[in-house]
C-alpha cells in the first residue's frame, strides 16, 4: 500500500496535531517545530488539502506532501531502523543487529517494513515500559490495533495463554504474521479487520495504541470484553487528550490507574474493578 506524508513546520506542532487527528491520517511523528502525518492512498483525497487549507486561518504553518510508494517505504524503514531498548525488560532488534549487551529480560526480533509499532515511538515505548508491571502469567490478552505484533509477542513471552491480535489494516497484519514467526509463538491468533469480530470475546488484559478517536469510540466494548479486575492499556494521543480521554474512562467505569507522559505522548493504565 502507498502512503502519502504530509510534512507541516509550525511552531506549535502538539497544537496542530490536536486539530488534524480528526482528519484520516493513522500515524504521526513529532518533532521540534516539525509534524509528520501519514495517511494510505486509499484515504486521500482533496479534501484533505481543502481541510488544511481551511485550518491555516485559525494558525501558522507551512507543508509538504510526498508520495511514499509501498517498496520505498520499506526500505527506508530498514535502512533507518536501529534497536529499541525499554530499560532492561525489553529490547526490539532485527535479525542483522547483535543481541542486546547488557541483555535484556525479554528481547524481540523484527523485520523492519510499514507498519507502524517498531518501538521507536514513545507510544509503543510506553505501553512496553507498563506492560512490565502487569501479570500476564495464564492471563487472556486482546492487542487491539496490533500493528507490527510487538505487544502481542511481548505478552507471549511474559506468559500469557491466549492473545487475539487484531488490526484493519492489511499490511499490518503480513507483518504480524513474519514477526509470530520469527519469534516462534504459539498463543497468538491474528485477525484482520475490526474489534466487531472479538466482540463477543473477554480478556484480563486488553493493550489499545492506536489513536484517541478509535479508543474514545471503542470504549463500551472495551468495557465489556474485560473481565472485573482486568487491565486496559491505552495510549495513541497526546497531551492535550489527557483530560478528555480520563473523563470519557470514568464515565465508562474504569479507574485511572496510572498515567505516563513521554515526549508530550500519553499512555494510561486503566482497571476495571
Amino acid at each position: 500500500m502507498d502512503y502519502h506524508r504530509f510534512t507541516f513546520s509550525t511552531k506549535e506542532p502538539e497544537l496542530l496535531l490536536a486539530f488534524i487527528q480528526d482528519l484520516p491520517f493513522d500515524s504521526f511523528e513529532v518533532e521540534e517545530n516539525i509534524l509528520q502525518a501519514y495517511i494510505p492512498s486509499k484515504n486521500h483525497s482533496e479534501k484533505i488539502q481543502q481541510a488544511l487549507d481551511s485550518l491555516k486561518e485559525q494558525m501558522t504553518f507551512t507543508y509538504q506532501h510526498t508520495l511514499i510508494p509501498y517498496q520505498n517505504w520499506n526500505a527506508v524503514w530498514e535502512s533507518n531502523f536501529s534497536p529499541i531498548r525499554v530499560q532492561d525488560f525489553c529490547g526490539i532488534r532485527a535479525d542483522f543487529h547483535p543481541p542486546f549487551d547488557p541483555p535484556v529480560t525479554h528481547e524481540i526480533h523484527i523485520q523492519p517494513k510499514m507498519a507502524f509499532g517498531t518501538g521507536h515511538h514513545a507510544t509503543t515505548w510506553m505501553m512496553i515500559d507498563q506492560m512490565a508491571n502487569l501479570d500476564f502469567k495464564g492471563k487472556k490478552v486482546l492487542d487491539y490495533g496490533c500493528g507490527t505484533g510487538i505487544l502481542a509477542i511481548l505478552a507471549e513471552k511474559m506468559g500469557a495463554s491466549a492473545i487475539d491480535a487484531v488490526d484493519i489494516e492489511p499490511p499490518a497484519v503480513e507483518n504480524t504474521l513474519e514477526h509470530l514467526t520469527l519469534n516462534t509463538c504459539t498463543q497468538i491468533t491474528t485477525y484482520e479487520g475490526t474489534l466487531d469480530q472479538l466482540a463477543n470475546n473477554q480478556y484480563q488484559v486488553i493493550l489499545a495504541n492506536i489513536n484517541r478517536n478509535v479508543i474514545l469510540a471503542s470504549l463500551t466494548t472495551l468495557y465489556t470484553q474485560l473481565e472485573k479486575d482486568g487491565y486496559l492499556l491505552i495510549s495513541g494521543f497526546i497531551q492535550a487528550d489527557t483530560d478528555l480521554l480520563q473523563e470519557s474512562t470514568l464515565q465508562q467505569g474504569f479507574t485511572v490507574k496510572e498515567i505516563q507522559t513521554r515526549e508530550k505522548w500519553i499512555c494510561m493504565v486503566l482497571n476495571k474493578n
